[in-house]
């Protein structure tokens, strides 16, 4: 009897110690990444939003100075980054394409004609993440657990799913606009789960805008905004003017990617994350799981119409109660204090061309193909060659070096003579030599931007840098890429277990995310990760 009490002991004793080796974690993680979000919507909407939503999230950590620490400024760059706490010199997503030299044509970050779609017909799913170099965050947890936790990638945009889930996720799912089906790749799986036809078969898109697209509040009430009808905003498919109300319920019916440029586009992508959720039991299990989300909408509406528009502050609007009813739906779920959300954003947005020219600040744009064509025009004038240009992507330009080998030409002078031109460009601010960017006479922030954007196995060879307010594109609209503050100053937001309450209002960046999450669980960092822990635990 004596002896089976001692056996009791150690056993209850050796219980209690494994217990304390366990590290304490969260029962779900949940990332949401908003596209397109510039930091100062916090703010600029304020008085407008509810209090479940983003106020709710910034009574957590608020890191109100975090910054991205590459350029360009884009959407496959910043979910890589966000996971892997990496920058693409060392994950390789250096763009949402880039031109590779091998093949002669220009890749999509997440292409891969090894895999097929899954639960469409489509080429949607011709995709999985064998592009990035590194670990993500999410990798690690899966490591850290010997694959027992689940991760789960959701997002509009196929990169923005599966970027973020990393190489070992048990699911990456994304918006097929043709089929109007949420979907998968064959990298993951052979069919999808029952829950997520069943979510499809509701045939949610067209319900979502069965009223149309009018404003949240009374039109009157968008202070924030400019009037609604600028001629530097583009049209929705089927109208003639940029103005509401927005008559999209045709245009989603026949065409349901219509959805996504649109603030339901956001509510579909948190409605199928609850699905998940629910589908998959997450956050019921032993082991934490993670679930990656992005709400895309915003970055469509904000190239369509730009960040000063109503469509813009109403997109924001309605993501702050969409957020909101969310975080409530995980309260009751999941449990409040059990799980952990932190929210931020994958670039900002400049101001509209139009929208700054007409407030007389300095504004332009450019066309790739038109540099192409001026580099190629001015080479072959000065070296008596032509086809020296390859291509334009993501800001840099690509030189067809076997050409200039072929001609037996300096390599060299080439690229400085090229450097030389294109400064003489209106709007250029630099135009950098990347075979010579460790030496660059640049402000510090900006040469390591470009230091940290470049790959040297997928880079171009020219890097052009244009001066604040110029932009690429049309000239309506508007977009982003830049290595200033409008595009690289992003919100981070902490809420839930193991946070703390508070404001930080130190430098923080991009690549700090996925390191403060390694501590947070007590896990190894991701394998290219550069960033530092931010001290927000409790």
């Amino acid at each position: 009897m004596k002896n089976i009490f001692l056996l009791g002991l150690v056993l209850a004793t050796f219980t209690t110690f494994s217990q304390e080796l366990t590290p304490p974690r969260p029962k779900l993680v949940i990332g949401i990444v908003v596209d397109q979000m510039r930091w100062d919507y916090l703010y600029r909407y304020a008085d407008k939003y509810g209090e479940k939503g983003f106020k709710r999230l910034q009574k957590g950590y608020n890191c109100e100075n975090t910054h991205i620490p590459y350029v360009p400024t884009t959407t496959g760059p910043g979910h890589t980054c966000v996971y892997t706490g990496s920058v693409p010199a060392i994950h390789g997503i250096i763009g949402n394409e880039w031109y590779d030299r091998a093949s002669g044509s220009v890749v999509n970050c997440i292409s891969d004609d090894t895999c097929h779609t899954i639960g469409a017909s489509g080429k949607e799913g011709k995709a999985s993440p064998h592009r990035l170099l590194t670990t993500t965050i999410t990798d690690e947890l899966r490591l850290a657990t010997n694959f027992h936790s689940k991760v789960i990638g959701i997002g509009a945009k196929d990169r923005a799913a599966i970027l973020p889930a990393g190489h070992s996720a048990n699911a990456a799912y994304f918006f097929d606009g043709e089929s109007g089906n949420w979907v998968s790749s064959s990298y993951y799986m052979d069919t999808l789960p029952k829950w997520t036809n069943d979510f499809n078969a509701k045939k949610m898109p067209a319900k979502y805008v069965a009223n149309n697209w009018n404003t949240l509040l009374d039109i009157k009430a968008y202070t924030e905004s400019t009037s609604d009808d600028e001629p530097y905003e583009r049209t929705t498919k089927g109208e003639d003017r940029p103005i509401f109300p927005h008559m999209v319920l045709d245009a989603v019916t026949k065409d349901p990617g219509v959805l996504i440029a649109t603030p339901w586009g956001n509510t579909m992508t948190l409605d199928f994350a609850r699905a998940v959720i629910d589908g998959e039991r997450m956050g019921k299990g032993t082991f934490t799981d993670f679930l990656t989300i992005s709400c895309s909408s915003t970055d469509y509406i904000g190239h369509q119409f730009g960040p000063n528009s109503v469509e813009a502050e109403d997109g924001m609007l309605r993501l702050d109660r969409d957020l909101g009813e969310f975080l409530s739906y995980l309260d009751e779920t999941i449990g409040a204090g059990n799980y952990t959300v932190f929210l931020t954003a994958d670039h900002g947005v400049s101001h509209a061309q139009g929208f700054n020219l007409s407030h007389k600040m300095p504004a332009g744009s450019y066309l790739g193909d038109s540099l192409v064509k001026m580099s190629t025009a001015f080479l072959r004038q000065k070296y008596g060659a032509d086809s020296l240009v390859e291509r334009y992507t993501s800001m840099q330009l690509y030189l067809n070096n076997t050409a200039i080998k072929r001609s037996n030409l300096d390599a060299i002078a080439i690229r400085r003579d090229l450097v030389e031109y294109l400064l003489t460009l209106k709007g250029m601010s630099k135009v950098i030599d990347l075979s010579q960017v460790s030496t660059l006479s640049l402000p510090a922030p900006y040469r390591e931007m470009i230091m940290n954007g470049y790959n040297q196995k997928r880079s171009g060879d020219i890097q052009v840098v244009y001066e604040p307010g110029y932009m690429e594109g049309f000239g309506k609209g508007s977009t982003h890429s830049a290595v200033y503050s409008y595009d690289s100053h992003i919100p981070l937001l902490w809420y839930g277990w193991g946070v703390k309450a508070g404001h930080d209002y130190s430098q923080t960046y991009m690549t700090d995310i996925a390191a403060t999450l390694a501590a947070l669980l007590h896990i190894q960092e991701p394998n290219g990760c550069v960033g530092k822990p931010i001290l927000l635990m409790k």
